[in-house]
């Protein structure tokens, strides 16, 4: 990776350079994101994954870039325009912006106004008017008359189709318009369509005559702005004054190239304003506002990748026998049964409520199931019926200790249709499938959800309206990150969740379960390096994430690296302990030094790491299972009343607010300036996902089914 780029990567974050010299050499030699955040803080300074995968991105874009040079030079060098100075401002380049600009004039175009003119012969005419000692533009167009071009005026004309083209490529006048855009504002204007069908454009009333500075528009108006705009709802602009866009245009171009002479001024001046009208304004405006678009969608894909953290390291319930209840009326409330890792025991459909209202025999069956499969837990889908299915189950007599949990269902229809679905359970319908899914979100998120694309389960407004590809590059990522953090028992976990571990990926995922079918459980992490294909590199990278319960060597249910099992070895042996008496063991382990096992192969961080995690092994980072339940009294919208305080739960976290379902068809909403902090703040550090909190009423509109809340508590 070439300097330059290493240094404006760590200018752009914030990093010394050595953190990104360290980080782009080791993914050069194959390193994962996971594996150099946990294992290799003494050579990132302590970045965290955040931290690595924003480089990585950088890393990658810069690599396109040099493929994007490559042909830049290439298409340059051919049309004989290649100079010294322009191969070294191309190669130095660091703005995707810049580049293109450098290569605008080159660039292959459709036929324009301005090519038409100089196939007829009219460039020489078009620098004429640019010549100082042109007194006359009107003689020297003459020279140019001829069938082809008619008379002076059509000359005259072509010449400043010409020169308007010229001024629209000229670097300075671009950079300097975009600064002058990037400081208007915002317009956004009803069309026709939106007033003729108030229906269909009623939630963008709100921006049909709407104005803001573009730098201080909030990402999630943008995007619903452009989406409205898209769907031919609003006509969206930039407040820009053509005049005195065309004066400054005017002397941006001449400051670098010189004046005209005063005779022809007037014809520069009137290509000056065409250009700016035909070609400038919507090039740039539409640069600035993708610009705008651009820095909407990062923010957005931050909160999208925050909430989906948030839901995959949900709190599980663990491997208990569990009744999942998959909601509804019509079709009956669909019901399996878990067993303690999630296999599929018994299905079948109860009628509680109406239309067949068999609560009687609903109950006697639910209360059969619970007793003859000894059910430890109940999760109860939040779908369509979802609040009167946890009434019901209330008239149940539970064995101890099994509580009700309300779970989402954001997804479950995805995956119960999918092929993974179709592969755990060929000979079950989809809504089989669907109440295993709930059930087993519950029993373990994170092993679950990781089967079903994070777009499809609910994570944020416009998701679909971001770059497409920035999203899935974060949430990809964001997975991998919450499944090494949490780390994944080897002998257990499905090949959708291995998958996400550090260096293995579908194909070895596979290679490792069908091992695991064929020779029985490991016994140890080493024996990893026995299952084809699966080679020292990716074993490097995968063993410290992957957990063997009751293994001959303790270290190999801990987030110790195998490469470091020698240091705890020496640990063990200063203190006259076993490995085994050392491991969970506080006290002996706060009594370690850590300085006497730093050398060249282990740092400081790494060593703290390894203390730390001898003291609670396997520790998992997330939090246990709460029961909750929904106000008694609330049923539908028209029960609701300002100042009413509910219990209600985070379902969805926004740059504006947060959405809490308190038991009804439609969600609440916490504006952020309901959330009791001052300032500005970010509402995913107020609130978490799924988090149970208390709120108040401030306002019911019937008429939208909107519900304003405030939130008392946290």
């Amino acid at each position: 990776m070439k300097q330059i780029y290493i240094d404006h990567i760590a200018e752009r974050l914030q990093l010394k350079t050595w953190q990104v010299e360290n980080c782009t050499l080791m993914f050069e030699e194959g390193n994962t994101i996971p594996f150099i955040s946990r294992y290799r803080k003494e050579k990132t300074g302590g970045m965290d994954d955040a931290e690595i995968a924003e480089l990585k991105h950088y890393l990658d874009v810069f690599e396109e870039m040099e493929t994007r040079k490559a042909t830049i030079l290439k298409v340059i060098e051919e049309a004989g325009g290649l100079t010294g100075e322009l191969r070294s401002r191309i190669e130095n380049s660091v703005s995707s912006t810049e580049l293109e600009d450098l290569y605008l004039p080159w660039r292959p175009k459709r036929r324009t106004r301005a090519t038409i003119a100089k196939e007829l012969g009219l460039e020489p005419l078009a620098d004429l008017l640019m010549d100082k000692r042109t007194s006359d533009p009107y003689a020297a167009a003459k020279n140019f008359v001829n069938e082809e071009v008619p008379d002076v005026e059509q000359a005259l004309a072509h010449a400043r189709d010409i020169l308007a083209e010229r001024v629209s490529e000229h670097i300075a006048v671009r950079e300097n318009l975009r600064a002058s855009f990037r400081r208007r504002r915002l317009l956004s204007k009803a069309t026709k369509a939106a007033l003729s069908d108030p229906e269909a454009s009623g939630k963008y009333r709100s921006y049909f005559n709407f104005s803001i500075p573009l730098a201080r528009i909030p990402a999630h108006n943008l995007l619903a702005i452009l989406r409205a705009s898209n769907e031919g709802f609003l006509n969206v602009d930039l407040d820009v004054d053509a005049e005195k866009c065309s004066a400054k245009i005017y002397y941006d171009y001449c400051s670098s190239l010189g004046y005209p002479s005063q005779a022809c001024a007037p014809q520069l001046r009137e290509a000056v304003a065409d250009s700016f009208e035909r070609l400038l304004h919507p090039s740039i405006s539409g640069e600035i506002i993708r610009e705008a678009k651009a820095k909407a969608d990062a923010e957005s894909i931050i909160v999208f990748g925050e909430n989906l953290r948030q839901l995959l390291l949900s709190a599980p319930v663990g491997q208990k026998v569990t009744l999942a209840l998959d909601p509804g009326f019509r079709n009956g409330c669909k019901i399996a049964v878990l067993s303690e890792l999630g296999e599929l025991l018994y299905h079948t459909v109860i009628y509680p409520h109406p239309p067949q209202n068999e609560k009687v025999k609903a109950l006697v069956a639910l209360q059969e199931m619970v007793e003859k499969y000894k059910v430890q837990a109940i999760a109860v889908g939040n779908g369509t019926a979802s609040r009167e299915s946890m009434e019901f189950l209330r008239k149940l007599e539970l064995p101890e200790g099994c509580k009700v949990w309300t779970v989402s269902e954001d997804g479950a229809s995805i995956y119960s249709a999918s092929e993974v679905a179709r592969e755990e359970f060929p000979e079950e319908d989809v809504s089989v499938r669907g109440a295993v899914s709930i059930g087993r979100r519950l029993q373990d998120p994170l092993s679950e959800l990781v089967k079903i694309d994070p777009k499809n389960l609910g994570i944020g407004q416009y998701q679909h309206d971001v770059d497409q590809a920035l999203l899935k590059e974060k949430l990809d990522n964001t997975v991998e990150a919450c499944v090494n953090s949490v780390g994944v028992n080897l002998n257990t976990a499905s090949p959708y969740l291995l998958r996400y571990v550090a260096g293995i990926g579908p194909s070895l995922a596979k290679a490792i379960t069908a091992f695991r079918t064929s020779q029985g459980a490991f016994s140890s992490r080493s024996e990893l390096l026995k299952v084809p294909r699966l080679g020292p590199k990716a074993y490097e990278q995968c063993a410290g994430f992957l957990r063997v319960k009751g293994a001959e060597n303790p270290l190999d249910d801990s987030a110790v690296h195998p490469e470091s099992y020698f240091v705890v070895d020496k640990m063990a042996a200063d203190l006259g302990v076993s490995v085994s008496e050392l491991v969970a063991n506080e006290e002996l382990c706060s009594k370690l030094e850590p300085s006497r096992y730093v050398d060249a192969k282990t740092g400081l961080p790494t060593v703290n790491d390894i203390i730390s995690e001898l003291a609670k092994p396997g520790l998992d980072p997330r939090e246990a299972a709460a029961e909750f339940s929904f106000a008694d009294d609330i049923h539908s919208i028209e029960d609701l009343k300002v100042g009413m305080e509910l219990p209600g739960i985070v379902t969805n976290i926004t740059a504006f607010g947060a959405f809490v379902d308190i038991g009804l068809h439609d969600n609440g909403l916490i504006h952020i300036s309901q959330m009791g902090v001052r300032g500005k703040v970010n509402p995913s550090k107020v609130v978490k996902l799924h988090q149970q909190v208390k709120v108040s009423v401030i306002g019911v509109d019937l008429e939208r089914n909107r519900i304003a809340l405030r939130l008392l508590n946290t």
